[in-house]
């Protein structure tokens, strides 16, 4: 999946050997020019990026599966509801548990409340080990290392272009398969906003109202911190593109270097017929309108 601008290109291997491009609009929730203001852009960014890409993974599976009838791609109604539950179970697992953990840490006497900075801490601790160790634990399963492999070779077919060399797979392979803005950083860096925000925000919002049973405190806590995910998620966002934008400055190459080594479980070094097919969706990305 590779996007230029306002389109969208999708490349797929079919069972046949051929490589099927698909070329469509960028699904875009920030039409509206205040939403495309720094500070407010990233969680709209967030959003239809997840909208595009489980389009176009739905897409590449209907293509691997089109001999099979009654297949059809998600409908608008299929869409919002796989957003929800990929939400909700992403929200829960990166914000509901570490908090439930931290929680328990409160119980045996090893943590402060809920306010406390050793809670926080906990919850940090928590919140980072859970996402490295889940993407550890999928990363074994085969089809999840075939997408790895995939999202390594987008990057290197990345590079390729922006290093103006001409575009063989020969040229992409020697490339690096990991990339200061991919997205695997940007969700590194809502985790550790998330954690420094929450330190700050979560005392602010309970001098103003604190629930006296804890049971309500810690539920009061967690919902917030859901809401919290928006401005989290905007100020992430301008964090990994100033970083990108200036990736030979010291302090930039500082701010990326976790999301990169994060990057080496989410990527995977492809072959060179994954390689082909990122090239393929790259050149119909940012090739001439109705040239794919």
């Amino acid at each position: 999946m590779m996007r230029s601008k306002n389109r969208l290109a999708i490349a797929v291997r079919k069972p046949d050997g051929e490589i099927l491009v698909e070329v469509r609009p960028w699904f875009s929730l920030t039409n509206a020019a205040i939403l495309r203001k720094p500070f407010l852009r990233g969680f709209p960014v967030l959003m239809e990026t997840l909208v595009n890409g489980i389009k176009a993974l739905n897409f590449s599976a209907m293509q691997s599966a089109e001999d099979e009838e009654g297949e059809s791609e998600l409908t608008p109604w299929h869409l919002v509801l796989t957003m929800i539950v990929a939400l909700g179970v992403a929200l829960g697992l990166f914000v509901v548990v570490p908090h439930a953990l931290s929680a328990l840490m409160q119980w045996l006497g090893l943590s402060g409340d809920v306010e406390s900075l050793s809670f926080n801490a906990w919850d940090g601790l928590y919140k980072m080990v859970v996402f490295v160790g889940y993407i550890g634990i999928i990363s074994f399963v085969p089809d999840i290392r075939r997408v790895f492999q995939y999202h390594g070779a987008e990057h290197k077919v990345i590079w390729n272009f922006e290093n103006g060399d001409e575009m063989t797979v020969a040229n992409a392979r020697a490339n690096s398969r990991l990339h200061p803005r991919c997205g695997t950083s940007f969700l590194l860096f809502v985790l550790a906003v998330s954690i420094l925000l929450h330190t700050v925000l979560v005392p602010v919002l309970l001098s103003f109202y604190k629930p006296e049973i804890a049971i309500l405190k810690h539920l009061y806590i967690v919902a917030a911190k859901l809401i919290f995910m928006i401005p989290v998620s905007c100020v992430a966002y301008e964090i990994i593109r100033f970083a990108g934008k200036f990736n030979s400055n010291v302090l930039c190459r500082m701010l990326c270097w976790p999301g990169l080594v994060l990057q080496m479980l989410t990527t995977k070094e492809p072959d060179d017929s994954q390689i082909e097919v990122a090239m393929a969706a790259l050149k119909c990305a940012v090739g001439e309108e109705g040239s794919c």
